[in-house]
């Protein structure tokens, strides 16, 4: 990859974005950001009929995906599961010849109703964001992607609407980051979420 300029795909994934008021701010402050594309999967796809050659094609023109999602159920909307299922094919992602998506980074962009306190052990859903984002760290493991820790967003139900825009400022400074090879890698797989420690893991330029 050229850690100047990686380009990022932004796999974006809401069956109700008309009722969100945090994903939808977190979304518009990437609209100008050279290097990024943003890719509304509900919106390509209201049918669900994935085109998965230009699914596959996206995906080869990208060096880092962004899967972005509220969390549903523990996991994703329904039509990343559908996308994983059709474009993360054998021989093209995984397997002896699967070697499409070699050296790529995945990382998760998702939301949570509930306050961070409840993603713990104790806590209402006993498990951290990370340890329930498992099953698709093994996926991007298995594609021969590297997975970054989520950036999560925890306590969007009563949110207030600076706390929204300081969430969407550093969405946007990570993406920012990780477009100009500007985080530091070593730091950043070692923390539970990625803005959780933003300012440690910026500023110095990739090995």
């Amino acid at each position: 990859m050229n850690d100047a300029a990686n380009r990022i795909l932004v796999l974006f994934a809401h069956p109700a974005l008309e009722k969100s008021r945090v994903n939808r701010v977190l979304i518009e402050g990437l609209a100008d950001l050279r290097g990024v594309t943003l890719h509304d999967l509900y919106e390509a796809y209201p049918d669900f009929g994935i085109d998965v050659g230009r699914e596959q094609r996206l995906l080869l023109d990208h060096d880092i995906i962004v899967f972005h999602h509220p969390m549903f159920w523990y996991s994703t909307p329904a039509i990343l599961k559908e996308w994983q299922d059709l474009v993360l094919a054998h021989g093209w992602a995984y397997g002896s010849d699967g070697t499409a998506l070699l050296g790529k980074r995945w990382l998760h962009a998702i939301t949570t109703g509930a306050r961070e306190v409840a993603y713990a052990a104790g806590g209402h859903n006993e498990y951290t964001v990370r340890e329930l984002l498992r099953p698709l760290e093994q996926t991007a493991r298995l594609c021969s992607m590297e997975f970054l820790p989520p950036f999560a967003v925890h306590g969007t139900l009563g949110m207030r609407p600076d706390e929204i825009r300081a969430h969407a400022a550093d969405y946007r400074r990570l993406l920012v980051a990780l477009r100009d090879g500007q985080l530091d890698l070593e730091r950043a797989r070692a923390v539970n979420r990625l803005n959780a420690e933003l300012d440690s893991i910026i500023g110095r330029r990739e090995a």
